[in-house]
């Protein structure tokens, strides 16, 4: 597999367009397609072309009689330069904090009907406040948000976290956020998609899901290279702004060893219409853990998976989002956004 082939699975970005993702997405995997003529730079090549596979030689053993003169890791007596993974588990939410972007590399949650239906909590109550267990210099800080033209997003939303008070007040951890575009997708797209998931526990008894940041590349119209590029907020600048958002879902039958439906999916960091079908987003979970570093379903054996958008409809309900932050009663009608594939 090319290097421009490479790039161009993992760069895919808001001006492309959504189809394209998935499309590209799972031509990597699956080798059936070919990426669209606007990104293709160069003939993809075909299973059959491919050189096979060359094993990385294996290092020499150490002689048991070799005495080395020198100790690498004697360094370790000054402290262990990392990296350093803050897990943060909390009630409502278990994450991974990375330190040099200030954001989660991960966080999960766990929601059913009987959690979502608990509503012992007022989001008016909840404040957005700094991890303290993060340490100062390596956390994210209200300031960097000021005035910085994106919202606080939620990786884990607040409205899955009902059952109890200090549970909500867990998910306004800076460690729970992430720099979002607000109007249009935070306020909207990514809200309906929250609401999407919370509405799988109406099909399954257990619903996880793991949300993230991504850092894609992009090819440059001038130059033709592929970069990774993306703003960093505050003063000094602390915090990277993703360019790609993932969810992870696994809906659980609810039996032991029972069936788990999985779904994968990545958002650009923009503006998205509502009319988009959330199925152009959808992708292979083995794409997510190529671009982002990280394993989510080692564990899981192949005879127990399904995919979560051929077992339900994968559609959105489009609400009114737009004064959530003003006015927290009330909502307007849903409207139903059709899926092209998936059944009921």
């Amino acid at each position: 597999m090319s290097k421009t082939t490479l790039a161009i699975i993992a760069g895919v970005s808001a001006a492309v367009g959504s189809a394209a993702t998935a499309t590209i997405l799972a031509s990597r995997f699956h080798r059936k397609e070919s990426p669209t003529a606007t990104l293709s730079t160069g003939t993809v090549p075909t299973p059959a072309s491919l050189p096979p596979p060359t094993p990385s030689p294996l290092p020499t053993p150490l002689r048991k009689d070799l005495t080395p003169p020198v100790n690498p890791t004697g360094v370790f007596q000054y402290g262990f330069p990392g990296p350093i993974n803050d897990l943060r588990p909390n009630i409502s939410t278990t994450s991974a904090f990375d330190r040099r972007t200030r954001n989660p590399y991960w966080v999960a949650e766990h929601i059913t009907e009987a959690s979502l239906n608990a509503n012992n909590a007022d989001r008016r109550h909840s404040y957005f406040v700094e991890d303290e267990s993060v340490p100062e210099k390596f956390r994210a800080k209200l300031t960097d948000y000021f005035r910085s033209g994106y919202d606080r997003g939620h990786q884990v939303p607040a409205a899955d976290a009902k059952w109890s008070q200090d549970a909500m007040d867990q998910t306004f951890l800076l460690t729970n956020m992430c720099p979002q575009v607000g109007e249009g997708f935070n306020r909207d797209y990514w809200a309906h998609f929250e609401d999407f998931c919370r509405r799988l526990t109406n099909h399954y008894p257990s619903v996880r899901i793991v949300t993230g940041p991504l850092y894609l590349p992009r090819r440059d119209s001038q130059d033709g290279k592929w970069r990774v590029s993306y703003e960093v907020i505050g003063n000094p600048p602390n915090v990277a702004v993703p360019t790609h958002f993932y969810k992870v879902i696994f809906a659980e039958d609810g039996k032991t060893g029972g069936d788990v439906s999985l779904g994968a999916f990545v958002l650009p960091n923009a503006r998205i219409d509502n009319e988009k079908p959330l199925t152009s987003f959808e992708v292979p979970i083995e794409a997510i853990e190529r671009a982002s570093g990280l394993e989510f379903a080692s564990k899981l054996p192949a005879q127990r998976r399904k995919k979560l958008c051929e077992q339900i409809t994968c559609s959105l309900l489009v609400r009114d989002y737009s004064d959530r932050q003003k006015n927290l009663a009330g909502s307007a009608p849903p409207r139903r956004i059709s899926s092209p594939s998936g059944s009921s």
